[in-house]
C-alpha cells in the first residue's frame, strides 16, 4: 500500500502546483480568504501525513495495548517518597552520630594527656601533582615558634595523585590521604537566625534605614543589604553606649514578646575602640532580672593595636555570659571572631547528652559571599576588553546606534540565561551535630571539641523521588521550615551560565508556584498562603490549584490545573510536596502482572535482546538500579549489568530503593516498578529502531526520498519509563551516525524533554496533532535549522487514559520552507504580502525572511501581534520572576579625595579592620558549611577596597572611549515580569472565519490542521506603527518604594510566616560558674569607628 500511496501524493502535488499558479492571490488590496484557507488545509494535510508515516504512531499506539491504565494515588506516592528520603536522611544522621561518638569517646580516653606541640604536617593547600616542580627549601634560618620555643620545621610539599571518581561527581580525589580542615562555623543555623546592625554615636541608627526597630532574617539577600550598609558607614562623634545598649535590649524584648525570630538564644555584639563606662544600670534593668541567668549574651570586640580603656568593655562581656576579644590585626579576625561559638554552645556542653541535629538550607559547594560579585566584575572587565579590541578592528562602525544596541541586547540576553540544570555547582544540604569535650576538667569550662557533619547532595535526594511515578509534567519539591525550597524544577540559582545569584538560596515556595489568578506582583493568593502554612507546619494535605507553568527558557507558558499533595519528612525540618496535572496526571500506564520480568524469563525470552543495538538511551538522572561499590561508564552500561544480574538464579529484588548503611551486606538497590515498566516498554518498542520496519524492497528508495524531499534526519520515540529510541535517515547507504548521535546526546531525558511535555499538552487541543518547534532565534545562527515535530501517544482503557509515549521526527527547515513555497506559490513572495507560520506561543516557524525564524512575532510586527491578542487569537499571560537579577550602578570613588587629609589612609585601615570583624560576625551567623573565602586576595586591595583607575583626563582622540566604557554595576536581587502568549484553544474560534477588510483588518489568520501552528497572511501595503514592539523578554517590576527604600525593605515589610525549629537549649544552671571570657590588654589608641550588632535570636 505504501508505494501507490506515495505515487498518488506526488501526482497531487504536481496538480496542486499548476492550480496555484493559475489562481490570483489577491483582489485589489484584499487577501483571498478561501485561498489562504486552502493553503492552511494543504499544509496541515502534508505535514500530518508525513509525520504519521515517518513516526509510525499507530503502530506505537498498538504496541501498548497489552498495558493497563491505573489510577495515580497522590497521597500514597508522597508518603512513600517521604519515607524513602527519611530513611536516607536517618542514615546520614546515624553516620554523623557515629563520628560524634567516636570523637567524644576518644577525648575521654585521654583524660590527662598533654598536647604534643612538636609535630610536622603537610599544608593541604600546597600539594604538588606528579611532575610539578617543587619550591626549593628556604636558605634563611627558620623562624622560632613562640609557643614551643623551637625553630619551625620546613616540610616540602607532598606529591599527590588525584583521580576523578564518579562517586564524588568526578571530582579528583585520593583515597590514601586525609586532610584536616579548620572549620568555619560548620554548626550553623543560617536562615533560622535574625540579626540587625546599628551604628551609634550621639544617635543610634540602623545601617539599613528601613530595618529600624526590628530583627531581620539572616538570609543572603538581607545580609547583602547589611553589607552594603556597612560599606557606607563613616565614623562621626563620641559613642553613646547607654543609648545603644538600651535600644538593643528593647528590640530583643519586643521581638520575644511578638514571637518573632527564633525565640531562643539572644546576643548583642559590640564593636568599638573602648567604652567610657560599663553601663551596669542598663544590664541590671534588662538582663539581670532572673539571676544567675543572663537571657542576652554580650560579646565585645575591641578594635585597635594601642587601646588603654579596655576594662569596661571587657566587663560588659564577662558579666553577661559573653566573651571579650581584642582585634589588632586583620590576620586574626576570622580566628578571634570564632570565639563566640563555644560560648553560645556552653549550655549544650554542660548538658552533655543532648546533641541537636542541624539541617541547613540549600547551598553551593563552592561559595563565598564575594564570589558572585567577583565573577561579575571579571565578566564586565572581559566585556570591556573585548569592546576595545573590537574597536581597533572595525573602528567607528562599533559606535553606530544599531551596533551598540545589538551589543547591549546580546549581553542582556546572556544575563537572562538562567539554567535550571547545571553542573557548574554541586548543590547540597548539610546535616551536623556538636561534639562535646566530656572530660572532667574540660566540662568545667564547657569546651566544645567541634562539629561532626556530612554533605548531602541535592541530586542524591532527587534520585529517591521516582519522577516516573509522577509522570510527564509532574514534579516534586522540598520546602524548609522557613518556606524556602530545598529544590524545585523552577529553582534557578545561577545566571549568565555560571554566576550564583545574590540571594539564590532563599527562594520561597510561593515565589515558584505561580497561581493563575491575574493578581499583581507579590499580591499572593490567600489560598496559596494557607497551603504554604500547612506545608511549613509539616501537616499532611492535598489541594487542586490553577497555576501558570513557564518553561523553555521562560519563553513559553501553560495554564494548568494541578493537584498538590504534601507530607512531612520526619525528624527533619523538611516537607515533601508532589504535584501533577489534572487532565492526564491522575492515571498512568503500567504493565500487567503477566508481563513481569521474572515471568518473561520463565517463558524463555532474553530480556537483554530488548536492548540490542546502540540506538537507545535511558534517562540519565533516574535511579533504575544501583550498586554502591560499583561505577559504570554510562547509564546504559549500568542498566545492562543489572539486566544480566536479573537473569541469574537467586535474584531477589532489594527491599528498599535507598542505599543501606555501610555495615550492611546488601549493596544493591532498585526501583522495581520503574524497572518493570522499562523492560516492558523496551520489549514492545524493540522494532522501532530497526530500519527493517519499512518494507525491505523499498527501504533504500524511501530513505532517499525522505532525505531529499523532506530533509528527514531522525525519527524518535520516548516512553513514560525514561526510554528513548531513534531511527536515522541518511542521504546514502553509507552510515552517517552524526544525526542520531546529535539527537541522542541532546534528547535523552524522555518525559523531561520540552517536546515531550508540549506534545502531551497538545493532545488535549487535538488528539492527533503534532507540535512543531525551532530553536529560539535560529535564523540568526546562519547554520542549518532543524525542525522538531512530536506527537503524544495515549493508551486508553475503559474510561481512563494516560500518556504512554511520544513519537516525533526532525527535519530540515529549508525543506519545510520549500514545501510552504510550493503550496503558496509566489503569492507570499511579492512585496505587498507577508506570510508567516507561527506556533502556539507566537514564535516564527516560517517567514519569507529566514533570519526571522525562531523570533517572537511581536518583535517582528508588534502591531499585528497586538491585533491578534485583541481578537483573542493569542492570550497574554503575565508571569512573574521572583528570582531575577538586576544591576545597580556602583558609586564612583574619586581617587583625588585621598589627598585631602593625611589621616585618610589611617582611617581607611581602621575602618577596614572594623568592617572585616563585623562582616565575619554577620557571615558566621548564616553561612552554610564548607564555604571558603579565597577571593579576598584577588578581589580586594590591602585596604579592603576595590582598586579604581586614576583619571588622567581624556584627549579628543580618545573620545570613542566614552561610548565604549561600560558602566560598572553590582548585582541586586529584584523581581521581573514577562508577558508570554498562548493560543486560545477554543473550538470554532470565530476569528478564524473573519476575512481581511482593507487596512481595517489587513490580515487573515487560520489554524493549520493537526498542528500547533497558525497561518498568518498580512497586507504589507497598509501602514502600521513600526515603533510598537511586543516582547517576551523580562522587564523589571517597579514597586512603589519610599525614598531611600530598597527592594529588600519592600520584601521585609511583606515577610511570610515561618516555623521555628523545636530544639532550643539556651541556659544551664552551672554556666554562671564559668569565668572564662577573654583576656585583657594594656595598649592605647583613639579610634572612634563604632558599630553595634544585634545578633540573632539564635538556636543552638
Amino acid at each position: 500500500m505504501a508505494r501507490p500511496f506515495w505515487v498518488w501524493r506526488r501526482l497531487c502535488l504536481s496538480l496542486l502546483f499548476v492550480f496555484i499558479h493559475s489562481t490570483p492571490t489577491a483582489n485589489g488590496d484584499k487577501i483571498n480568504y478561501n485561498l489562504v484557507h486552502s493553503w492552511a488545509d494543504k499544509l496541515g494535510l502534508e505535514l500530518f501525513s508525513l509525520g504519521d508515516f515517518i513516526t509510525r504512531r499507530k503502530e506505537v499506539q498498538e504496541s501498548f495495548k497489552e498495558a493497563k491504565v491505573v489510577t495515580r494515588q497522590g497521597g500514597v506516592i508522597v508518603e512513600s517518597m517521604a519515607k524513602e528520603i527519611e530513611m536516607m536522611m536517618d542514615l546520614k544522621v546515624s553516620a554523623v552520630r557515629r563520628i560524634m561518638d567516636t570523637a567524644e569517646n576518644t577525648a575521654l580516653s585521654h583524660q590527662n594527656d598533654m598536647a604534643d606541640k612538636m609535630f610536622s604536617y603537610y599544608n593541604a593547600k600546597s600539594m604538588a601533582e606528579p611532575g610539578e616542580p617543587t619550591p626549593p627549601a628556604p636558605t634563611t634560618p627558620p623562624d622560632m615558634d613562640d609557643q614551643i620555643g623551637e625553630p619551625l620545621i620546613y616540610v616540602p610539599p607532598k606529591v599527590l595523585v588525584l583521580e576523578p571518581r564518579p562517586e564524588f561527581h568526578n571530582t579528583p580525589v585520593n583515597f590514601s590521604v586525609s586532610s584536616v580542615h579548620v572549620p568555619v562555623n560548620v554548626f550553623d543555623r543560617g536562615t533560622n537566625d535574625f540579626v540587625n546592625i546599628f551604628t551609634f554615636d550621639k544617635e543610634v541608627s540602623p545601617v539599613v534605614g528601613c530595618f529600624e526597630d526590628t530583627l531581620i532574617q539572616a538570609n543572603l539577600g538581607n545580609i547583602r543589604e547589611l553589607k552594603e550598609g556597612i560599606e557606607s558607614f563613616k565614623p562621626k562623634s563620641i559613642a553613646n553606649y547607654t543609648a545603644a545598649l538600651t535600644r538593643a535590649f528593647e528590640i530583643l524584648e519586643e521581638t520575644k514578646i511578638n514571637s518573632r525570630g527564633a525565640q531562643c538564644n539572644q546576643a548583642i555584639m559590640i564593636i568599638g575602640d573602648g567604652a567610657p563606662e560599663n553601663n551596669q544600670e542598663v544590664f541590671q534593668l534588662h538582663n539581670w532580672r532572673d539571676p544567675p541567668y543572663r537571657p542576652v549574651r554580650v560579646f565585645t570586640y575591641l578594635i585597635g593595636k594601642e587601646v588603654a580603656n579596655w576594662d569596661d568593655i571587657r566587663w560588659m562581656a564577662c558579666e553577661n555570659q559573653g566573651y571579650y576579644v581584642h582585634l589588632s590585626d586583620t590576620a586574626e579576625v576570622r580566628e578571634m571572631v570564632l570565639n563566640y561559638i563555644p560560648v553560645m554552645a556552653r549550655p549544650l556542653v554542660l548538658g552533655r547528652h543532648d546533641h541537636p541535629v542541624i539541617w541547613t538550607q540549600v547551598y553551593a559547594d563552592l561559595e563565598d559571599t564575594k564570589l558572585s560579585d567577583y565573577l561579575w566584575d571579571i565578566k564586565q572587565c572581559e566585556e570591556q576588553k573585548a569592546d576595545v579590541l573590537e574597536y581597533w578592528k572595525v573602528h567607528d562602525r562599533m559606535l553606530e546606534p544599531a551596533e551598540m544596541h545589538r551589543r547591549e541586547y546580546r549581553r542582556m540576553k546572556e544575563t537572562w540565561n538562567q539554567p535550571v540544570d547545571s553542573n557548574v555547582y554541586q548543590f547540597m544540604t548539610t546535616v551536623s551535630m556538636p561534639i562535646y569535650d566530656r572530660r572532667e576538667n574540660a566540662t568545667r569550662i564547657a569546651n566544645i571539641l567541634g562539629v561532626a557533619g556530612t554533605d548531602v547532595p541535592i541530586s542524591e535526594i532527587k534520585k529517591l523521588l521516582s519522577p516516573f511515578m509522577l509522570g510527564v509534567n509532574g514534579y516534586a519539591f522540598i520546602v524548609t521550615n522557613n518556606g524556602y525550597v530545598l529544590f524545585h524544577p523552577d529553582f534557578r540559582p545561577i545566571f549568565q551560565g555560571y554566576i550564583l545569584k545574590p540571594a539564590y538560596n532563599s527562594v520561597d515556595m510561593i515565589e515558584v508556584e505561580l497561581l493563575d489568578d491575574d493578581r499583581a506582583a507579590r499580591d499572593f493568593n490567600p489560598v496559596l498562603m494557607t497551603i504554604r502554612d500547612s506545608i511549613i507546619n509539616q501537616s499532611t494535605g492535598s489541594k487542586w490549584m490553577l497555576v501558570k507553568n513557564h518553561f523553555d527558557e521562560m519563553k513559553r507558558v501553560a495554564r494548568v490545573k494541578r493537584q498538590y499533595y504534601w507530607t512531612a519528612i520526619k525528624n527533619t525540618p523538611f516537607t515533601l510536596v508532589i504535584t501533577y496535572p489534572e487532565r492526564y496526571g491522575v492515571s498512568r500506564v503500567e504493565p500487567r502482572t503477566e508481563q513481569d520480568i521474572h515471568r518473561t524469563y520463565i517463558t524463555g525470552k532474553n530480556i537483554r535482546s530488548f536492548f540490542d543495538g546502540k540506538r537507545w538511551k535511558i534517562h540519565p538522572d533516574w535511579l533504575f538500579c544501583k550498586q554502591t561499590n560499583k561505577t559504570f561508564r554510562t547509564p546504559e552500561t549500568e542498566l545492562l549489568y543489572f539486566v544480566d544480574r536479573m537473569s541469574e538464579p537467586g535474584w531477589h529484588w532489594p527491599s528498599s530503593r535507598s542505599a543501606l548503611p555501610p555495615e550492611h551486606a546488601a549493596a544493591i538497590y532498585c526501583d522495581r516498578q520503574l524497572m518493570q515498566s522499562l523492560v516492558f516498554d523496551a520489549r514492545v518498542t524493540k522494532w522501532f529502531s530497526n530500519s527493517t520496519s519499512f518494507n525491505a524492497r523499498d527501504k533504500e528508495e524511501k530513505r532517499h526520498e525522505f532525505k531529499q524531499r523532506f530533509g528527514i534526519t531522525v525519527a524518535f520515540l520516548a516512553t513514560h519509563s525514561g526510554l528513548t529510541r531513534w531511527h536515522e535517515f541518511h542521504s546514502n547507504m553509507a552510515e552517517q551516525p552524526s544525526a542520531g548521535e546529535s539527537f541522542s546526546q541532546n534528547n535523552k531525558r524522555a518525559i523531561d524533554e520540552i517536546w515531550y511535555k508540549r506534545a502531551v499538552d497538545q493532545y488535549f487541543v487535538h488528539k492527533e496533532s503534532f507540535v512543531y518547534s525551532v530553536p529560539f532565534d535560529a535564523g540568526e545562527s546562519g547554520s542549518e535549522i532543524i525542525v522538531t515535530a512530536s506527537n503524544a501517544i495515549f493508551h486508553n482503557e475503559s474510561s481512563k487514559s494516560a500518556p504512554a509515549a511520544v513519537v516525533g521526527f526532525q527535519f530540515q527547515h529549508s525543506a519545510f520552507y520549500k514545501l510552504f513555497h510550493n503550496i503558496t506559490g509566489n503569492a507570499c513572495a511579492v512585496d505587498d504580502k507577508d506570510c508567516y507560520i507561527l506556533d502556539n506561543n507566537g514564535f516564527v516557524i516560517i517567514s519569507s525572511r529566514v533570519h526571522e525564524t525562531g523570533r517572537f512575532f511581536g518583535e517582528v510586527n508588534g502591531a499585528i501581534m497586538m491585533r491578534l491578542v485583541e481578537e483573542r487569537v493569542y492570550k497574554r499571560v503575565i508571569v512573574y520572576d521572583y528570582q531575577a537579577v538586576c544591576f545597580e550602578s556602583k558609586t564612583e570613588i574619586n581617587a583625588s579625595n585621598t589627598l585631602l587629609s593625611p589621616l585618610f589612609h589611617l582611617l581607611r585601615v581602621g575602618k577596614w579592620l572594623l568592617h572585616t570583624a563585623l562582616w565575619y560576625i554577620v557571615q558566621l551567623m548564616r553561612l552554610a558549611p564548607g564555604i571558603s573565602a579565597h577571593y579576598n586576595d584577588v578581589y580586594m586591595d590591602a585596604n579592603g577596597t576595590e582598586q579604581e583607575p586614576e583619571d588622567h583626563g581624556q584627549t579628543k582622540n580618545a573620545a570613542w572611549l566614552r561610548h565604549l566604557t561600560l558602566r560598572r554595576t553590582r548585582l541586586k536581587s529584584c523581581d521581573m515580569q514577562r508577558e508570554l502568549y498562548t493560543l486560545y484553544n477554543e473550538k470554532d474560534n470565530v476569528v478564524y472565519n473573519m476575512t481581511a477588510h482593507a487596512c481595517e483588518r489587513p490580515f487573515v489568520v487560520l489554524p493549520i490542521p493537526n498542528s500547533n501552528l497558525i497561518l498568518l497572511v498580512i497586507d504589507q501595503l497598509c501602514p502600521r506603527d513600526v515603533a510598537l514592539v511586543l516582547t517576551v523578554n523580562p522587564a523589571p517590576i517597579n514597586y512603589p518604594l519610599a525614598p531611600n527604600e530598597t527592594f529588600s525593605c519592600y520584601k521585609h515589610a511583606r515577610e511570610f510566616n515561618r516555623v521555628r525549629p523545636q530544639s532550643c537549649i539556651s541556659r544551664h544552671a552551672n554556666e554562671s560558674a564559668i569565668k572564662l571570657c577573654g583576656k585583657g590588654c594594656t595598649l592605647y589608641a583613639n579610634l572612634t569607628l563604632l558599630l553595634l550588632s544585634h545578633a540573632l535570636s539564635r538556636l543552638l
